[in-house]
């Protein structure tokens, strides 16, 4: 997830040459000249003191940027899917800001691929798109392991065609650490099991029970406890009808139609689980 997060900021930053997060400047194109390598991207002198960069195929113009921050700034998500990313992006300033984790984390296997779709050129949106692919195909609950040697060539692609394009800078120890995620989840299995994501969430809650910071574990302690009292109340008063308690946002298990609802117990219950035992295949075996 962190090698995610570090990816996702060295190529926003690359994109919309945000300063302290690029990989691109002056330095960068020295080093080109240095190497002579991509004359086309080396650095002209307009004078004694004064250096002007040509634009590179990673470089997008001020009505590009705006596209693609109009794009972020004008996203809906379903509830619960990530941060309001509308609030991280600044129109002035052309730059997204504050970005968590799970904001990276949205970002590269949803949210950027739509993004830069009327952006770059065709090559390096590919490029782009590719690898975000790939981030979304190793996180997902159920992975094919047949298909992870494939995954795997289509990363080292991934990678060279970004080396096409992308300076040297921008291939730091963290796009270099992608090669191994494969053989990560090889040995460990989906990705999706083993990240951080629901810990640093719990822990935020955890933070927000504290409100003597001299005595933090019997702050947690105890809004723990009155937090669960309160769950089992509310479950115990769910069925009437209270003053102060609001309504359930979401109506469970009531069907929408004139329907009536049903409850099986005692023998229909027990017939009812026999039969989906006897009709299972882990199972199977001992009903013979």
């Amino acid at each position: 997830m962190h090698i995610e997060k570090n990816v996702c900021d060295s190529l926003i930053g690359t994109l919309l040459n945000i300063p302290g997060k690029t990989k691109d400047g002056l330095k960068t194109r020295l080093d080109l000249a240095e190497m002579g390598i991509r004359q086309q991207l080396h650095p002209n002198l307009d004078g004694p003191k004064k250096k002007r960069l040509p634009l590179a195929s990673w470089n997008l113009t001020v009505d590009e940027k705006k596209c693609m921050c109009g794009s972020f700034h004008g996203m809906k998500v379903p509830e619960n899917y990530c941060s309001n990313i509308s609030s991280l992006v600044s129109m002035d300033d052309l730059r997204l800001t504050g970005l968590k984790s799970h904001d990276c984390h949205a970002l590269m296997q949803q949210l950027l691929p739509i993004a830069i779709r009327g952006v770059l050129e065709k090559p390096v949106r590919v490029a782009v798109i590719r690898l975000c692919l790939f981030f979304n195909e190793i996180c997902s609950k159920t992975i094919d392991a047949s298909r992870l040697p494939k995954i795997q060539s289509n990363l080292v692609e991934t990678l060279c065609e970004l080396e096409k394009y992308f300076p040297p800078s921008f291939f730091d120890i963290m796009v270099h650490l992608t090669v191994h995620l494969v053989r990560e989840v090889e040995l460990c299995g989906p990705i999706c099991f083993r990240w951080m994501y629901p810990f640093e969430r719990y822990m935020k809650v955890c933070k927000g029970y504290v409100r003597n910071k001299r005595h933090p574990e019997g702050c947690i302690a105890e809004c723990y406890i009155a937090e669960e009292a309160i769950e089992f109340l509310a479950e115990l008063l769910l069925d009437d009808k209270t003053v102060g308690i609001p309504k359930e946002k979401y109506i469970v298990d009531k069907p929408t139609s004139g329907a009536t609802v049903e409850s099986v117990y005692g023998k229909e219950f027990q017939q009812a689980h026999l039969c989906v035992l006897q009709n299972t295949d882990e199972f199977r075996s001992y009903f013979l």
